[in-house]
Parts: structure tokens; C-alpha cells; sequence
């Protein structure tokens, strides 16, 4: 873990990650914050400022007594929030500069194809 974020970031990252992929399905339980500071060899205090980010983004909850939980809709929430992303970070950049190029969107279509064939 050392992508130039701070260590919290990257532990809700990862935590996001095994939600999307399935590895970490809706409403089971996620590692305790002693279990991830150790597996990842930080303090437990900032392993708990990643959890709480995603606390309070909604994709995750707290059971007293027994731990942090997958909230129900998190996987669809999340997907939701990376597509947003990657629209915002590449489509309308990619739309931008074939329109700068005098390309249509068949055009742009089928440079994708081949790209994607290839």
C-alpha cells in the first residue's frame, strides 16, 4: 500500500474494491480494525478512519458488540459512484478531444472496437 494517498484512503479503497468484485458480499462482516491494522501493519487509528469513511458514505455499518457489516446496496452504490467516475475521468475527456479531431461518435465507436478486438 503506498499508491501517494494517505494509508486510510487506501484501506477504504481496498475495502471498496472486495465489495465491487463480490470477495466481500452485502451484509457480511468485514475484517475488525485490529485485524486490518495488523495485516497491514498500521495503527488501528487509522485503519479506523478508513472504515469510518465508508461508514459514512453508507457502505458500511456498525452492530454493536459484534462489528462492521456490508450494508444492503452497497456493491450497486458503489458501481454507481466508479461509473460517474470514469465518465467524469475518461468519456468526457475522450468525447472533448474526438470532437477537437472531427470525430463522430461511429467513428469513435469503431476505434474503440478495434482497440478492443486487439
Amino acid at each position: 500500500m503506498d499508491d501517494g494517498r494517505p494509508i486510510f484512503q487506501q484501506i477504504a479503497s481496498t475495502l471498496e474494491a472486495r465489495i465491487i468484485d463480490g470477495s466481500m458480499p452485502e451484509e457480511t462482516q468485514v475484517p475488525s480494525i485490529n485485524e486490518l491494522a495488523a495485516f497491514h501493519r498500521i495503527n488501528p487509528a487509522t485503519a479506523l478512519k478508513g472504515v469510518t469513511l465508508l461508514v459514512d458514505a453508507g457502505v458500511l455499518y456498525k452492530r454493536r458488540g459484534i462489528g462492521m457489516f456490508v450494508a444492503a446496496g452497497a456493491r450497486d452504490r458503489l458501481v454507481s459512484e466508479r461509473r460517474e467516475a470514469f465518465r467524469d475521468t475518461y468519456v468526457r475527456p475522450l468525447l472533448e478531444q474526438a470532437a477537437a479531431l472531427g470525430l463522430d461518435s461511429a467513428q469513435l465507436a469503431e476505434m474503440i472496437r478495434k482497440e478492443a478486438d486487439a
